[in-house]
């Protein structure tokens, strides 16, 4: 059946049409646009269905390009601490979900940030005996990159001082020797291999909330790294299978797997592109650095605040040589965190001694650069996955953590642009709000809701449309699909997010923050209306 949405205000990012007010929609794809007059003459015919945007702001479907979906549904069924802005609320929390759990029984949680907290430092570890003194804990950090345990946890894993540590990671201690509840990057390996798996049916209807609640936020499609929040390749594409292609949710969903699972991978025949239009394989992820927050990102220079460090490798070049070797003889891209500057020179260097594959590498976070680097990132067959979101949650502290020369090169997402750098937006959710609005009000105003300044160097600021190019046509280009996604164009999918205000005009970018999701149409169909 033909549908017509019309009486729009349809930005396109189409050079042709840039601003029109219906598009017609046949077999889930764009086969016309133009005047609401001109395109009901055309194609209204009595079978056609009509839409009215009535007068509604729609532009290209916006894209996730780096988010852990599974990660958000974990959240459905864990302790969420996120946005907590005490150490005595958190640990109020915690105590009240511990006074619900049988001795023993796991108390797993996400999303402290100390950075928020206004009462003093993290929990000790006698802090978190004392709420939760009958069941292990374990709440990672809101970054992933740390984590917090308790005694009973300690107990679990058969902690004793000379434990091995697994390379890149950190069990803090004290200035006794004893464990402060603290675990830095791939210490929290030590614990998490006692947690028990959450059941086939707990994890597939907290996906199902997780990607509705996607799409509620406008999005249409998320690049998602998922198989070690939902164990393992086969399950995660089991998972996204019976949702996506059977249940036919409808949000498109490319797949990125982490390296670990390559075997997997080559084992069950799948490789990058592997699927349809709604769930594809994307690329092999792995890890070069840790965060800016506990400072493990790997630096080409000691912190400032802290010279006695420059942050951590994952893993070492050789290593990281053979994983993307081992990537490319399967064909892979392979998408990689670097935070960090130093991360970042070892990941191009790697990649410099690889051929090109069909799809793009991905560099994800990039918030540390130099000049020379900027340089080395312009190519067709590279692109930057930045999260703008993470300026509110980084700054003002962040500012020690690199230094006043540092800084002007850091979260320098203009800088790439101007450069000609390919950039795609995302949240890295749950570490910060899926919402891509959020995502596009902070690269807009580079400061946090209700901060009173001109935005942390505000020379970096972007448009309103390059914000949001990046969460359409940049989004589109991280999974080579530029042919059918990220413009409103002839043969195209018919993927649109509609708001409830014209978010190219208005008077204040904090406008986007009351700005609500009309219509997120995927294929032609409306996923989500609002009500």
């Amino acid at each position: 059946m033909v549908k017509i949405y019309t009486n729009g205000s349809i930005h396109t990012f189409d050079k042709m049409y840039p601003i029109v007010q219906s598009v017609v929609v046949d077999n889930g794809r764009f086969i016309d646009m133009g005047t609401t007059e001109d395109m009901l003459l055309q194609w209204g015919r009595q079978d056609a269905l009509v839409i009215d945007l009535q007068g509604k702001t729609a532009t290209p479907g916006l894209i996730e390009s780096h988010v852990h979906i599974g990660g958000v549904a974990l959240n459905f069924l864990n302790l969420d601490v996120t946005g907590v802005t005490s150490k005595k609320a958190m640990l109020a929390k915690i105590k009240e979900r511990a006074n619900i759990l049988k001795p023993g029984e796991w108390l797993i949680g996400r999303g402290w940030d100390e950075h928020l907290f206004t009462d003093s430092t993290i929990p000790t570890l006698k802090e978190l005996d004392h709420v939760a003194p009958h069941c292990p804990l374990f709440i990672p950090r809101i970054c992933g990159h740390a984590a917090l345990v308790n005694s009973k946890a300690l107990e679990v894993c058969q902690y004793h001082p000379s434990i091995t540590v697994p390379e890149g990671g950190t069990i803090v201690k004290d200035n006794s020797g004893q464990p402060t509840g603290l675990l830095l990057e791939s210490a929290t390996d030590l614990f998490t291999k006692y947690i028990p798996e959450k059941s086939y049916p707990e994890l597939k209807n907290a996906v199902r909330q997780a990607v509705q609640f996607a799409m509620e936020k406008g999005l249409t499609s998320a690049h998602t790294n998922d198989p070690t929040f939902l164990n393992g390749l086969y399950q995660t594409y089991q998972i996204y299978d019976e949702l996506i292609n059977q249940e036919k949710l409808g949000l498109r969903c490319n797949l990125l797997i982490d390296y670990m699972y390559m075997n997997d991978l080559r084992e069950s025949g799948m490789y990058a592109g592997y699927g349809n239009e709604h769930l594809q394989i994307g690329a092999i992820k792995i890890f070069a650095d840790g965060a800016l927050g506990r400072r493990t990102a790997l630096l080409s220079s000691p912190y400032h605040d802290d010279p006695t460090t420059v942050g951590d490798a994952m893993m070492d070049q050789e290593t990281l040589y053979s994983i993307v070797h081992d990537a490319r003889m399967l064909s892979m891209p392979i998408a990689v965190h670097t935070i960090g500057d130093q991360a970042l020179e070892n990941v191009l260097d790697i990649l410099d001694q690889f051929p090109a594959v069909a799809y793009r590498d991905r560099l994800i976070h990039v918030q540390v650069l130099r000049d020379e680097l900027i340089s080395r990132l312009v190519s067709p067959s590279r692109i930057v996955d930045i999260q703008p979101r993470f300026i509110v949650g980084d700054f003002p502290w962040v500012q020690n953590r690199l230094g006043e020369s540092r800084i002007k090169r850091s979260y320098a997402w203009k800088t790439l642009l101007s450069a000609g750098v390919i950039c795609a937006g995302g949240s890295d959710a749950p570490v910060e709000p899926i919402d891509p609005l959020l995502g596009i009000h902070a690269a807009v105003t580079r400061k946090a809701p209700g901060q009173e300044h001109n935005g942390w160097n505000p020379s970096e600021k972007l448009t309103m449309e390059e914000a949001i190019k990046l969460f359409t046509i940049g989004g589109a280009f991280a999974t080579n699909e530029e042919h059918v996604k990220g413009t409103i164009s002839r043969g195209k999918f018919a993927d649109m997010t509609v708001y409830s205000t014209n978010i190219f005009e208005l008077e204040h970018p904090d406008e986007l923050l009351t700005t609500k999701i009309e219509k997120t149409i995927i294929g032609g169909e409306v996923t989500y209306e609002s009500k």
